[in-house]
């Protein structure tokens, strides 16, 4: 058993050093071939992050509603175009996720630009409290561009609305 184990080692490194091995298929060194220039091609995208709809989570829909008042709004012109913010009253404790959600009909007249003021209320019931306690504010940006033409901003909530006209 020695004598064989001995006789196959000796061979193999005989084989190895003439090169027989070297150029077969057995060789696990030249399974690939030689390297050679490839052109590539660049994508603007991040390589490490997938892309859409290979591992995405379905969109989530927004479950707010118009909160019940509107108290104030405010224009405030910064470079690039404006802040709206606005400030409402709810109809008890606890609203979360509040937004400005712009307001796209075909009623809608010419030179104006509208947002509902909505909130997500909590499931369980909360008590009414104070109205100091129901007060939110919320802001968004508006472009010069989206801007453009515009004479009246309005704020609908569930009660009222309150609306800032240029000067």
């Amino acid at each position: 058993m020695r004598k064989s184990v001995a006789v196959l080692l000796v061979s193999a490194l005989v084989l190895a050093s003439c090169g027989a091995v070297r150029e077969s298929r057995l060789n696990p060194f030249n399974w690939f071939g030689r390297s050679a220039p490839v052109e590539v091609t660049t994508d603007e995208r991040n390589a490490l992050l997938p892309r859409r709809g290979q591992i995405s989570r379905p969109e989530a829909v927004y479950a707010g509603r118009p909160i019940d008042r509107i108290q104030d709004i405010s224009v405030e012109p910064i470079p690039g175009g404006a802040i709206v913010r606005a400030t409402g009253i709810a109809a008890r404790q606890g609203p979360y996720e509040v937004q400005l959600t712009p307001v796209t009909s075909p009623q809608e007249a010419q030179g104006s630009l509208s947002f509902t003021f909505d909130v997500v209320l909590p499931r369980d019931a909360t008590s009414l409290g104070t109205e100091s306690s129901r007060t939110v504010t919320v802001a968004t940006f508006v472009t010069d561009k989206e801007l453009a033409g515009v004479r009246v901003i309005r704020v609908i909530g569930a009660r009222n609305a309150q609306e800032s006209r240029r000067r």
